[in-house]
């Protein structure tokens, strides 16, 4: 491979965005420059979130980024920019409230598409080739995210600035305290009820990302009510060889390890001093055969 055949991800710091040099998309760092094409061409920006450490961002390059009739849609219609999330957690954490205020969904990769001055209006998580998982393929989103673009422009500018006090929001936030009425909790508990797989086990469809917040809360949640009906022990520590970060089908066989320890190991402080150390296989939680999470009898 030449030099002429390679990206500007090629003069990258980062590892990560280095091994996307070779790719047919013309990829940009990010920085005022990839800002400043964006408005001269009036085109609508592509971001890539992603870390080395993350299987989907893998998946999703080489089904899609890899693929030139992929990259020439790309290229004709966005201005792609592609950012380390390990490098620009600053830029990772904004956009990741972006995409959740407009999709319910965020982690990695995060796929967003932005005006040409930065102000987002719609995203994603993993995208795949063909329509699947339920969800579109890329190909497709990215020709309709470009027809919207050009079409219904208005209608993206106003998406856009909702999608931005979305974010003031959730910045103004940040770091603030308060209590949260039992309702919020009942609800939070009653929504994941609903979501939890049953025969095969995590929470919703495939691809099946553990959700540490919410685990914690259940977990608690459990270890109250055990605690309160006079339980020995409360919860007792469960762990297995092996934790799974997600679960690439709705059953188990394809799993996928990616040892993130933020998400693998939440360790929750609970009434009476127990702690609860979950193992997330497949997706979801175990604890003790007295108390299940995921069982309506916690």
């Amino acid at each position: 491979m030449t030099t002429a055949t390679l990206n500007s991800l090629s003069r990258a710091s980062s590892a990560y965005l280095r091994s996307a040099m070779h790719q047919p998309v013309r990829w940009n760092e990010w920085g005022p420059e990839a800002f400043a094409t964006a408005q001269r061409e009036n085109k609508p920006m592509l971001l890539d979130i992603g870390a080395v450490w993350c299987h989907w961002c893998h998946v999703m390059d080489r089904e899609s980024y890899d693929d030139p009739e992929v990259a020439a849609i790309v290229n004709d219609h966005f201005v792609a920019v592609k950012v380390d999330r390990d490098e620009r957690p600053d830029i990772d954490s904004r956009y990741q409230a972006a995409v959740q205020a407009v999709s319910g969904q965020g982690g990695w990769p995060l796929t967003a598409f932005l005006t040409p001055d930065g102000k987002p209006f719609y995203g994603g998580t993993y995208f795949p080739p063909h329509d699947g998982y339920g969800r579109p393929s890329f190909r497709r989103v990215l020709l309709s995210i470009a027809n919207a673009y050009k079409e219904k422009h208005g209608d993206v500018v106003e998406q856009a600035a909702m999608v931005e006090n979305a974010i003031v929001q959730a910045e103004s936030f940040h770091g603030r305290s308060g209590l949260v009425s039992r309702s919020v909790v009942d609800a939070i508990q009653e929504s994941a009820f609903k979501m939890f797989d049953a025969q095969h086990g995590g929470f919703g469809s495939a691809p099946k990302f553990p959700h540490p917040s919410a685990l914690e809360l259940l977990i608690e949640r459990c270890a109250r009510v055990a605690s309160l009906r006079g339980a020995d022990q409360g919860v007792r520590p469960y762990t297995e060889p092996a934790e799974l970060r997600s679960a690439g089908q709705p059953g188990t066989a394809v799993p996928t390890h990616n040892k993130e320890l933020r998400n693998l190991i939440v360790s929750t402080s609970l009434p009476g001093g127990f702690i609860v150390i979950p193992s997330m296989s497949a997706g979801w939680c175990r604890t003790s055969r007295r108390c299940r999470t995921t069982t309506r009898n916690c």
